[in-house]
Order: structure tokens, then C-alpha cells, then sequence
């Protein structure tokens, strides 16, 4: 029997973005630099169950045609890479840009859940395009806060030039942090909201 054509599976969506194959979870990192747009998105690479999960990565001109690319993030000793956001660092508060492009960095979360849940909070940046990305040496940026304390949502708070990060900790629980450079952070604020959880949002 023929198998069928890579996305021209019988029961494959054909306008919502899949991955080639296996598990696929949390969209992150959704950026758009050089007339890209970029997503970053939970996968294991191995299998189609949750578990050993990378951050895969595809680009797109359109927002409708998208090209997957190499696997952006793999687990490290700090765990697997769970859920995170991306930015584009116009400015280089980071320092981790090394050309004319300003890097793409990644915030994201690494846990071992097998060794009681010890979320940190890591960054990578690029400076090719999203096209890889490297673990910062200083990771984890921001250590374990409380309970499984993951997902950070970052953004850039032009009016206080500092970037934001909203974490999510446990049950209806979130902190706000804030840093100048995305290496260095200080919590801020603490947010409860009731019938929430995990993978927070947040815009200026």
C-alpha cells in the first residue's frame, strides 16, 4: 500500500499549521522579523505521545503557508523544554546579538518533572534568523520560584525600558518580573486570577 504525500494525508489539516509528524503540543515564540513569521511549538521529535519535548520551529511569509524547519530547542541538563515566548531584541538590551539583525531570544521554560518539577526559567538566542538558537551559559536566568512556576509570557515595556515576564506558578497564581536585559530578573507583582491557569498572556 502507498502511503500518502506528506501533508496530503486524508485527514490532515490543510489551513491550520502541523507538524511533519508525531506529538504536537503549545505554540511559543511567535515572532515576526525580516518578513518572517516565525512559531516556535512543543514536539516530541520521537513519538506521538507527550514526552522528550523539543521546541520545533516553522517560519512563514503569509501566516497561512508555513515551512518547518530543524528542531529549535532539545532537552539539556536543566530538562525539557517546555512552554515560553520569544522576542526580537531591537535594541540588544541582551547583549547577545553579534550582527546587524537584532537576535531573536527565546525565554522558555526547562523541567525535570521526573525529579519533582524543578522548573527554571532559560533563555537562547539567535543571530541567523531563528535559525539557531543558543542556550545561553548563564541559564538558568531565573531559578525555581515556586511550585512548577512555568511558561514565561515576555514583553518589552518601552515607557520603563525593561522587559516584563509573566510566570505562571501555581493554581490561579502568576508573578510579574521585570528586567533590563533579559539575563537579569526581579520579581515585581504578584497576580492571582480566579478559573485561570498556566501558559499566561499579557500585553502592555
Amino acid at each position: 500500500m502507498k502511503m500518502p504525500e506528506p501533508y496530503r494525508e486524508l485527514l490532515r489539516p490543510q489551513f491550520h499549521f502541523t507538524a511533519r509528524a508525531n506529538w504536537i503540543n503549545d505554540p511559543n515564540g511567535l515572532v515576526f522579523q525580516d518578513g518572517e513569521y516565525h512559531l516556535f511549538f512543543q514536539r516530541n521529535p520521537t513519538g506521538i505521545k507527550w514526552g522528550n519535548i523539543h521546541w520545533g520551529h516553522a517560519v512563514s511569509r503569509d501566516l497561512v503557508h508555513w515551512e518547518q524547519l530543524a528542531d529549535a530547542l532539545a532537552p539539556d541538563e536543566f530538562g525539557a523544554m517546555w512552554s515560553g515566548s520569544a522576542v526580537v531584541d531591537w535594541k540588544n538590551t541582551s547583549g547577545l546579538g553579534t550582527g546587524r539583525q537584532p537576535p531573536i531570544v527565546a525565554i522558555y521554560t526547562a523541567t525535570k518533572p521526573w525529579a519533582g518539577k524543578r522548573a527554571v526559567q532559560c533563555i537562547a538566542a539567535s543571530n541567523d534568523r531563528g535559525r539557531t538558537l543558543v542556550k545561553s551559559r548563564g541559564n538558568p536566568v531565573l531559578p525555581r520560584v515556586a511550585a512548577v512556576n512555568r511558561d514565561p509570557k515576555v514583553i518589552w515595556h518601552e515607557s520603563t525600558g525593561s522587559w516584563i515576564m509573566a510566570l505562571f506558578l501555581r493554581g490561579c497564581d502568576f508573578a510579574l518580573f521585570r528586567s533590563p536585559n533579559l539575563r537579569e530578573w526581579e520579581r515585581v507583582d504578584n497576580v492571582s486570577m480566579p478559573r485561570t491557569g498556566e501558559c499566561p498572556d499579557f500585553f502592555e
